[in-house]
């Protein structure tokens, strides 16, 4: 892989309702650690680095770990810009979780990039298997999904089942839209990834590579 100042910087949102499960997938995939006792709700925005190979091609992920309480949501609003994408967890055993997609979604396309990827994902997957009651049927999820022109795929932080797979989805996705990293668009994404600060919000970061 070529060096990091080298690599093309993707800005990729990581968004939902609180307790979704938004924080573990993202602690899982870039640091391989699940923490079962943990049910901190992120405060205001968390930030971690990951670089990935997709095609043999290397790319630097800033990806931002959004807090999904109503009182935050003002002060996440402003991470969307340069987004190339964004990533819309719930949780499969909530029915509520569910629901709620549509209007992260209409957040999402409202205050993202023209064209960013849109990528669902159902979290929790090892509460239903085997035996265990489903809030939504895959059936379901991935209709919703295509209806939304989204991919889909469900994992578990707990078990790493399926970990990378929306990442990697979503890095394939986005170098299929030359228009994201093109222009102004792609020159203040790399310029200021860690611009933590930005509407007032609190923030941590930390990096990890593949």
């Amino acid at each position: 892989m070529a060096s990091e100042d080298s690599l093309p910087v993707l800005k990729i949102l990581v968004i939902g309702p609180s307790g979704a499960g938004k924080s573990s997938l993202l602690l899982r995939y870039c640091d391989d650690q699940f923490d079962p006792e943990s049910s901190t709700a992120t405060i205001g925005i968390d930030f971690k680095t990951k670089k990935l190979a997709v095609h043999g091609k290397g790319y630097r992920l800033n990806i931002f770990d959004t807090a999904g309480q109503e009182r935050y949501r003002t002060l996440s609003t402003s991470y969307y810009r340069g987004a190339h994408g964004v990533i819309v967890v719930y949780d499969i055993s909530n029915r509520k979780s569910f629901l709620s997609l549509d209007r992260w979604i209409e957040e999402a396309r409202s205050n993202a990039s023209e064209n960013a990827v849109i990528y669902l994902v159902g979290t929790k997957l090892d509460k239903v298997a085997p035996g265990g009651t489903r809030a939504v049927s895959l059936e379901e999820a991935k209709a919703f999904a295509a209806s939304q022109e989204a991919g889909y795929c469900e994992v578990s932080a707990k078990t790493r089942t399926n970990i990378k797979q929306p990442f990697v989805d979503v890095v394939g996705e986005i170098v299929q839209r030359p228009q994201l990293l093109s222009g102004e668009l792609a020159k203040r994404t790399a310029s200021s990834p860690l611009d933590l600060n930005a509407g007032g919000s609190q923030a941590s970061s930390s990096y990890c590579s593949c």
